[in-house]
């Protein structure tokens, strides 16, 4: 992996819009069933929309009914940053970029095989480059 991109919130702020700043540095959320990918079917590879770093293949996103983007599994799970969440009063599993720290949104035990997992993320940190056909 390469470097950790480090900046300052003022110069997160020149460089987001103020949903994006919203959600990827100050842990936001978007209203569930409001984000562009929620809905999505288009084939590509979902970066995070502040560093870049290919973090999801759309070959992995799934319709979870949560009103999120929902994907089964990362590129690599080296590309995701774990953090324990407590806030609103109960314990969930935070997922960040590894490479930039910006917040994606959260993982949970549900969701389908082979994983059972269900990584429910902010269309606004993400940013989806197409396969050209």
């Amino acid at each position: 992996m390469t470097d950790r991109i480090s900046k300052t919130r003022e110069e997160w702020k020149k460089v987001l819009t103020p949903e994006q700043y919203e959600i990827c540095i100050n842990k936001g959320t978007e209203p569930p069933f409001s984000g562009k990918y929620c809905d999505s079917k288009e084939n590509g590879v979902y970066k995070c929309v502040c560093c870049g770093e290919e973090l999801f293949k759309s070959d992995t996103k799934f319709d979870s009914g949560s009103g999120w983007p929902s994907f089964w599994q990362p590129i690599a799970d080296e590309k995701i940053e774990y953090v324990s969440d407590t806030s609103c009063g109960m314990v969930r599993t935070e997922v960040n970029c590894n490479k930039c720290g910006a917040h994606l949104g959260h993982v949970f035990d549900d969701g389908p095989k082979p994983t059972n997992q269900r990584y429910c993320i902010n269309s606004v940190s993400l940013d989806l480059s197409k396969d050209k056909q």
